[in-house]
């Protein structure tokens, strides 16, 4: 009589489940303490999240003891979409639903290619026209967008184009040209050294003085253009180690075979380089998400400070644990995804590379 494999496979998750949480004394000690944590700490936060949970009502309605979840169905859709006006609204929805479009194609391998290429510029565009109220009555001036397609459009547009310029600058570092070596090494590490609020500060005080009269730049544009060149110096470092990590025989032979420069980078170097830094790149995608955050420090109003400003409503203040968890799951759902992306990802090329003679 054979044993089923999905027998089996049960069998080997349980026993490497064991092995790994009571496999040696050290695993069982922090096992135990980490179960007495959960029971330290799960039954309160159950009786607070559900137990004595407010579900619908008013301010009135909810009790202090317990979780005030009728504040969030009341102010879900500002902590959303912030103050964008509420019969506009499906605009910063249809926004978000082509963010996530344009990013989960940007994560399968079979729809790399030019088409891609073209489709982030025009879906940037189609997003920056909707966000503004194009073709609509009135427009919608910046300082009304916020809550997540405010968040999801900065750190898209900004971490899509911070990676070409990092490119540029990681090949730069690596140059033999004396002078353009310099230039990338000054830039990387100034704006490595510098913090990203003095980054936004400069985008809103010092990038207006610099600017002819006359001219003007939205107080949006300014700051996704200074995130930009920010985020780029960040990234040129990651591509840079994963430049060092290709060995120079590849490049020498590349040489021999008479490819040039260019040629050796596209076809020999770079997708090997990318494909080492594929984690490097993900964890500098997930911080880059939560440094979003600190638009606020410029009066834009992300995801975060949405929720901030929603539990300052005199109608429901102080409700800010309820606030916070919801932008909470939000960002964990985003960046949980993404670690897993970045494990399967890793894990298709591995087995692309054990499979290739």
């Amino acid at each position: 009589m054979s044993i089923p494999r999905s027998r089996i496979a049960t069998g080997r998750i349980l026993t490497a489940l064991c092995a790994g949480l009571f496999g040696t004394r050290t695993n069982t000690l922090i096992t135990l303490a980490t179960l007495l944590l959960l029971a330290q700490v799960l039954p309160p936060l159950f009786r607070w999240a559900v137990l004595d949970a407010t579900f619908t009502g008013d301010a009135n309605a909810c009790t202090r003891t317990g979780a005030c979840w009728a504040f969030v169905m009341a102010k879900l859709r500002f902590i959303l979409f912030a103050f964008y006006p509420p019969g506009l609204q499906w605009r910063p929805t249809l926004v978000t639903l082509l963010l996530a479009l344009i990013l989960t194609a940007s994560a399968l391998p079979r729809f790399w290619g030019r088409p891609l290429l073209l489709g982030w510029p025009l879906t940037v565009l189609a997003c920056w026209f909707l966000m503004q109220g194009a073709f609509s009555a009135t427009p919608i001036p910046s300082n009304q967008w916020g809550g997540l397609p405010v968040t999801l459009l900065v750190w898209a547009i900004c971490f899509a184009a911070a990676t070409p310029i990092a490119l540029l600058l990681a090949l730069a570092r690596r140059s033999k040209l004396g002078g353009l070596r310099t230039f990338s090494v000054l830039y990387i590490e100034l704006m490595r050294g510098t913090p990203m609020v003095g980054i936004l500060y400069v985008a809103m005080l010092i990038l207006p003085m610099a600017l002819p009269d006359g001219l003007s730049i939205d107080k949006m544009l300014r700051a996704i253009i200074m995130v930009t060149l920010f985020w780029a110096a960040y990234v040129a470092e990651v591509i840079r180690a994963g430049l060092q990590a290709i060995p120079s025989g590849q490049t020498e032979a590349a040489t021999a075979l008479g490819l040039g420069y260019w040629r050796t980078q596209q076809l020999i170097i770079l997708p090997q380089a990318l494909r080492i830094v594929i984690p490097g790149m993900v964890n500098l995608a997930i911080g880059f998400l939560l440094a979003t955050s600190l638009l606020a420090v410029i009066g834009i109003f992300d995801l975060l400070n949405a929720a901030r400003a929603s539990a300052a409503d005199p109608n429901w203040l102080g409700f800010y644990n309820e606030a916070y968890l919801v932008v909470a799951a939000v960002y964990f759902v985003i960046c949980f995804g993404a670690s897993r992306y970045s494990r399967w990802l890793e894990g298709r090329f591995a087995a692309g590379r054990r499979q290739a003679p």
